[in-house]
């Protein structure tokens, strides 16, 4: 593969010499060319940037000499050309997997306020053009962003890694973030490595990390997390009377911390009877979730006027952070009857952690309905069933 930057600060991909980058160098695997734009600017200042139309802070980096290199450089043959750009596409390792499959790449850093929009357009009449923005913030320039996407494409390139293998298990290659990792010693300053990974049994070494990069990602990224792997086994069916007893125990576990996060607020979950939660269940439409042949979530709902109530949703406190609780409310929600026009919740005051996440599936604080307790609200969907 071979990979142009041009930029106006060359030491800046200095980096490429370095580590396996540069023995892929060696070995001929990458070829890594680094051009000054001002060579491709005339006058006696070199000059690459100027005053933007319309006013307004900063400089645009100018045209004619982006024009001029893109001549040179796209005359050597057809290349994928990558601005790097805070307005582009996400990078992401599907990105990555796909630049990798490039012969060539050219990467175009711009600085100040960026390169004039004429320049890509220009070159898309020539070229595949990707506009790539490294993450939702912004760089004095474009060179970290090709040193990061250039490292993370490089290092796919067949015989890039001495371990092939070493490639399968990282981070975001199944979707998922990478389990925790270990090695000598077995104990450090009083921590011990878990028992499983010295155990020698592959399979459940296997078991092992897959559960720990479910839940790390959960925890850190829960956006990336598809239902189908919260929980391999989990079973998500309407409630039957048996399960009111494993359903009441696990109720009380759960509103534990609800209570402590919200003081001297009465939480009815902890104070109603056995047969107070039989006759709601039987009422009621009410969702559980097992794994394992355990009961380890639980969500009910219940039609008032146009609103659809979404009350007890509850997850097993060691499987928080998985994301079940999410799927059990997308599961209530999608039974909503016809004519419902809002979901409706309530939750505590002080429980800012269940505020966030039933905002972050689309609910809106209403305001207090009782003393330290509050309503949230979202519409239904026209054409929801």
């Amino acid at each position: 593969m071979q990979v142009d930057v041009v930029t106006i600060f060359p030491d800046y991909l200095a980096p490429l010499e370095l580590s396996l980058a540069g023995k892929a160098r060696e070995k001929g695997l990458i070829d890594v060319r680094v051009h000054d734009l001002r060579q491709w600017a005339h006058d006696r200042h070199r000059t690459v940037d100027d005053t933007p139309y319309g006013g307004g802070a900063g400089m645009v980096m100018k045209p004619e000499p982006w024009g001029e290199a893109f001549d040179a450089l796209l005359a050597d043959g057809p290349a994928t050309v990558v601005f790097t750009t805070p307005s582009g596409q996400p990078f992401t390792q599907t990105v990555a997997r796909d630049l990798a499959t490039r012969e060539r790449l050219v990467f175009a850093c711009g600085r100040y306020e960026g390169i004039d929009q004429r320049v890509v357009d220009e070159v898309a009449t020539r070229a595949e053009v990707r506009e790539i923005s490294l993450g939702d913030y912004v760089l004095n320039g474009g060179e970290v962003a090709a040193l990061a996407i250039t490292e993370a494409v490089v290092r796919l390139v067949p015989g890039f890694m001495g371990n092939a293998a070493s490639l399968e298990e990282e981070s975001h290659e199944d979707g998922l973030l990478e389990y925790p990792v270990y090695t000598k010693p077995a104990a450090w300053r009083d921590r011990a490595v878990p028992e499983v990974l010295l155990s020698g049994d592959h399979g459940a070494i296997a078991a092992w990390r897959r559960d720990q990069a479910v839940r790390r990602t959960a925890e850190r990224r829960p956006d990336l997390v598809p239902a189908s792997v919260l929980l391999d086994d989990v079973e998500i069916r309407p409630v039957v009377p048996a399960d009111a007893g494993e359903l009441y125990v696990l109720q009380r576990a759960c509103w534990v911390q609800e209570q402590h996060d919200n003081p001297g607020v009465r939480v009815p979950a902890l104070h109603e009877s056995l047969d107070e939660l039989r006759a709601w269940i039987a009422r009621d439409t009410v969702l559980v979730a097992r794994s394992g042949g355990r009961l380890v979530g639980a969500v009910r709902a219940s039609l008032d006027g146009e609103s659809w109530e979404v009350g007890r949703l509850m997850v097993a406190p060691d499987l928080a952070g998985r994301g079940l609780g999410r799927t059990l409310l997308e599961r209530i929600e999608a039974l909503v009857p016809t004519g419902a026009t809002t979901y409706a919740l309530f939750t505590g005051a002080g429980s800012l952690r269940n505020q966030r996440i039933y905002k972050k599936a689309g609910y809106r604080l209403r305001g207090e309905i009782a003393p330290g307790v509050v309503r949230m609200t979202k519409p239904v969907r026209i054409g929801r069933a």
